[in-house]
């Protein structure tokens, strides 16, 4: 190989490169026509070394971790890495080539030497390794040179954005980290200040929560769009299911549409609005600035993408919840049954959590006159009614036929006890009655013991001819029925 001329033309061609993406592919086109060597030169996006141009090999990986392989160890480093035996070390990535004998790997610097790149070559004939490693590294030093004057390696495109933040969308475990990816993304894609997702449930829309602490014109946004009624909010997302996606070009003395107007107040300027997911359970996703900007049509597609992303990806979610439902469900009453329920009694707080026992008085007696169809009816009539008299943050299970269990966090056995004539109140006002047993969860003692407990006052219930409660006794005293 004859260095001078290799570089020479390398350097010739180089000066008619218009960009950091030419050079590269200028580079690697020389030096492959001129040592017939597999050559690759790779430019850093993110936590990536992205390869730019590649010749001479079967498969090219698009991209390979900062740290991974040769050419991650030469920009890591920022020294040459020179390979004798690929087989033996340790980093070697093979592209499909069979019987490579040098691997050479020079960084390129900019004029701090920092790596900005690496220039990769793989030759799969003997050659004479320290000439190889000096045009590299020659080449390399051109390279790195002409990347530097023509302002460095190019920033992240628009496809690796939307792939990363696809990715993103894809691990999110929860709607709030979906929420938070989906903003972040809408944001990055855009170039825009601020995102706001209005999403529905099929029952209600909504503002979504930031998921980040917003800056003060998202902040301003979110503030004003809180405080809009929820036809207004509706409106937004009909209209854009309506027409589609929109944006505006912020010109004056035109008027945005009516329902927009409000959010003038909170100094938008510029308005993105796609919809997101179907009409009836989705919603919209807007993304706006205060300075006055004309988006690009393409980037309303990065936004159309985007939303179809989030929302395949909410579906997932929202079906995986429903399944985890029904699966820790009783499917007749939709109360959670034996699992859920032994979970939250492993959480109960000596002294401070009460369960109560709960039996239909009589049950076995409407399945052998009416039928048990008529039990069903009788069974989600009463839980609906006990449910509806519990406290917003007490919790009924059924486990099992007509054997129900509330758990409550009290601060006195007589909190429990008054909790107790209400579920027995709302089993007479739809003309059936149950019996209660009620027992706190004594220091060091096990829940399944305390539920003994609560059984064992139910019974006693029934047995002084049932529709009551009872404390049962134990450490705790309180008040019997």
């Amino acid at each position: 190989m004859e260095q001078e001329r290799i570089v020479r033309d390398v350097t010739a061609r180089l000066t008619r490169a218009s960009s950091a993406e030419d050079a590269c592919r200028v580079t690697v086109t020389t030096l492959s026509a001129h040592t017939g060597a597999m050559s690759a030169a790779l430019l850093p996006v993110r936590d990536n070394l992205r390869c730019i141009a590649a010749s001479g090999a079967w498969q090219v990986f698009t991209t390979v971790r900062a740290g991974r392989g040769v050419c991650g160890r030469a920009f890591r480093t920022g020294r040459t890495q020179t390979v004798t035996a690929v087989s033996a070390d340790p980093d070697y990535i093979p592209v499909g080539a069979q019987g490579v004998q040098l691997e050479v790997s020079a960084p390129l610097l900019d004029t701090t030497d920092r790596p900005i790149g690496v220039l990769n070559v793989e030759w799969r004939t003997a050659v004479d390794v320290d000439n190889a490693r000096a045009v590299v590294e020659a080449v390399a030093a051109c390279l790195g040179d002409r990347i530097t004057r023509l302002g460095g390696p190019p920033a992240e495109n628009s496809s690796e954005k939307l792939l990363r933040h696809a990715g993103a969308l894809t691990t999110a475990a929860t709607e709030w980290e979906l929420m938070a990816a989906a903003n972040d993304a809408a944001r990055d894609l855009s170039g825009l200040d601020a995102a706001v997702l209005v999403m529905g449930d099929g029952e209600r829309i909504r503002v979504g929560m930031p998921t980040v602490l917003p800056n003060d014109f998202e902040a301003r946004l979110r503030q004003v769009m809180a405080g809009l009624p929820e036809s207004t909010l509706l409106e937004m997302v009909m209209l854009a299911h309506r027409h589609g996606s929109s944006y505006t070009l912020g010109e004056k003395d035109h008027c945005p549409p009516q329902v927009y107007r409000p959010l003038l107040a909170a100094g938008v300027a510029t308005l993105i609005g796609v919809p997101v997911g179907p009409a009836d359970a989705g919603g919209v996703m807007l993304i706006a600035d205060e300075r006055t900007m004309e988006p690009d049509p393409s980037t309303v597609n990065l936004m159309e993408m985007l939303a179809a992303h989030a929302w395949a990806n909410l579906d997932r979610l929202r079906t995986l919840a429903q399944l985890r439902e029904l699966a820790m469900s009783d499917p007749l009453t939709g109360l959670r049954h034996q699992g859920p329920f032994n979970e939250r009694i492993r959480s109960a707080t000596p002294g401070r959590t009460a369960l109560l026992a709960i039996d239909i008085d009589q049950f076995k007696v409407i399945n052998d006159t009416y039928g048990h169809q008529e039990g069903d009816a009788v069974l989600v009539a009463l839980s609906r009614a006990l449910k509806h008299a519990l406290r917003h943050a007490d919790e009924l299970f059924r486990l099992g036929g007509d054997e129900f269990v509330a758990v409550l966090e009290v601060r006195h056995p007589s909190e429990a006890m008054t909790i107790a004539d209400r579920l027995t109140a709302a089993a007479r006002a739809i003309g059936r009655t149950v019996s209660i047993g009620v027992a706190l969860v004594d220091e060091d003692e096990p829940p399944e013991r305390a539920l003994r407990r609560a059984d064992a006052a139910m019974y006693g219930v029934k047995r002084d001819g049932r529709n009551g409660a009872r404390l049962a006794p134990g450490a705790s005293t309180g008040r019997t029925a």
